[in-house]
């Protein structure tokens, strides 16, 4: 029993909580829905709020940017308004401008109706007067005994007269104003390029003197049967004299270079006193290397004295060997290196380019390194030389046409003309055979001779100065003046000089009589 009532009680308890959870939920889900209802009532009452606020707020906006846009407009209106005056103005501007046009068009109409009208008159008395000279001329010639064409050869004989004493006086001008103005700056010039330069000159002729230390060894030197010369001979390509000259021996031969080598060879074997064919041979081959080692270190020694750089090493090479090379007695690489400094200061003055215009002086003469192997005047040999070691245009130029063998294209050839005569002409620097000499002063005097009038002419000063004594009775003032220029620009022409040479042109009238 007591089992069964337990299991009743049990199941009552179940049934109770039932009841009494059912009866909970639907209190709960009253409880939710009435929550529920009360917030969608909040949202619908803030949501009307908001959009109300929303509505106040956008027509206070749009009232704003109406006023605004009213102002704009306002003031776009009168902007054009101010416009529409301001074109309204111009308007009756150009209506104005245009009635004046109008106005003056109809007056120029008349004046160039009048201006028509005075040049038929003008054309209609131009004729009437040219028919009146045509009739004074004729009149004239009747008068005078001539013809036109008669007075026009007069005319132009007088002319002819007239022009030529202008020439010879605008001559005569201009050579003032160049005296005044170039010849103290060109002398300003030249004098400091001298007095900033001041080389020494050697004089090397075309044979060397070997001293020996006795008359024994001349015949240690001709060797058995001559074999010893004719082997320094054969190797050098040089003459060797033993004459009776005391204890020496003289060495001849064109190229100085081979000169040199047995000049060396032949001191270093009479030191060594071993002379014989082989020893020759030996001896002569290492001069012959040693000679170009002595070459090249002449050739870099050229160039560190003028002061350039970037020089090929074949143009090192054909400037060495002008230290064994001369001319009138000068010697070549010596005269190069002046050169170089002197047309590097006139350069300077000038204004151009100092090392352009060194590298022209020094190379100057570079083709007389291989004149005596390549056909052709040395000017024109060295061009080629340079060309070949890429030199610039302006240098090439200035080599090829410093003695005018060919065009020059810019200054620095003429400089290097100046540069050269400079260096030539200087005191000590050359010197010149007699019968040169003697031909060149006659050639002078020749050229003078030749003109119509000359009575005679001396050249003086060692052909430095020309003077030319004319007929008073046959040259007048002006044409000797005219004459005075011809000779000079004929000698130009003819002849090639160091320096420059002055033509003077005397004419003089004496009166004798004699008291008795």
């Amino acid at each position: 029993m007591n089992v069964i009532w337990s299991i009743l009680a049990a199941f009552l308890g179940v049934i109770a909580g039932y009841y009494a959870r059912k009866t909970l939920g639907r209190y709960r889900v009253n409880d939710s829905e009435s929550r529920a209802t009360r917030i969608l009532e909040d949202a619908e009452r803030d949501a009307k709020t908001v959009r109300t606020e929303a509505e106040i707020q956008a027509k206070n906006e749009s009232l704003k940017a109406r006023e605004a846009f009213e102002g704009t407009t306002l003031e776009k209106r009168k902007e054009i308004a101010q416009v529409e005056e301001r074109v309204a103005s111009r308007e009756d501007n150009l209506n104005r401008k245009i009635d004046l046009l109008d106005k003056k068009e109809t007056s120029l109409d008349t004046k160039l109706a009048d201006v028509e009208r005075r040049q038929e008159a003008l054309e209609a008395e131009r004729a009437s007067v040219h028919d009146a000279q045509e009739a004074a001329k004729d009149q004239l010639q009747r008068i005078a005994g001539l013809s036109r064409d008669k007075a026009r050869l007069e005319l132009l004989d007088r002319i002819n007269r007239e022009l030529e004493g202008e020439t010879a006086a605008l001559i005569l001008r201009s050579q003032e104003e160049a005296k005044e103005t170039a010849s103290s700056r060109a002398s300003q010039i030249v004098a400091l390029a001298i007095q900033r330069y001041s080389g020494t000159h050697t004089s090397d002729l075309m044979a060397s003197t070997v001293p020996l230390p006795s008359d024994d060894m001349k015949g240690r030197v001709i060797g058995r049967e001559g074999r010893n010369i004719r082997c320094i001979e054969s190797l050098t390509g040089v003459n060797v004299l033993i004459d009776d000259t005391p204890e020496a021996v003289v060495i001849t031969g064109y190229d100085p270079v081979r000169r040199e080598i047995a000049r060396q060879s032949l001191e270093m074997l009479v030191a060594d006193g071993r002379i014989h064919p082989a020893r020759i041979e030996e001896v002569v081959a290492q001069m012959q290397s040693k000679m170009d080692e002595t070459i090249r270190l002449a050739g870099e020694d050229a160039i560190f004295k003028v002061g350039i750089q970037d020089v090929h090493p074949d143009l090192l090479r054909y400037l060495g060997r002008l230290r064994y090379r001369t001319s009138y007695t000068q010697n070549v690489l010596d005269h190069s290196i002046e050169v170089a400094h002197i047309i590097g200061m006139l350069a300077s003055e000038m204004g151009l380019d100092v090392n352009t215009a060194k590298r022209v002086g020094l190379f100057h003469d570079i083709g007389k390194a291989v004149d005596h192997e390549i056909e052709g005047g040395h000017a024109i040999i060295g061009a080629d030389l340079l060309k070949k070691a890429g030199e610039s245009a302006e240098v090439i130029n200035g080599v090829a046409a410093h003695h005018e063998d060919v065009e020059a294209s810019g200054p620095y050839a003429l400089l290097a003309s100046a540069a050269d005569a400079i260096s030539s002409s200087r005191p000590g620097a050359r010197s010149e055979t007699t019968e040169l000499y003697i031909k060149r002063l006659e050639r002078l005097e020749g050229i003078a001779n030749s003109y119509e009038g000359v009575k005679k002419s001396y050249a003086i000063q060692a052909g430095r100065e020309v003077r030319v004594f004319v007929e008073p009775s046959k040259v007048n003032d002006n044409e000797a003046m005219v004459m005075a220029r011809n000779v000079s620009m004929q000698i130009q022409d003819e002849l090639k000089y160091p320096g420059q040479i002055r033509i003077v042109v005397i004419r003089e009238t004496r009166c004798v009589e004699y008291a008795r």
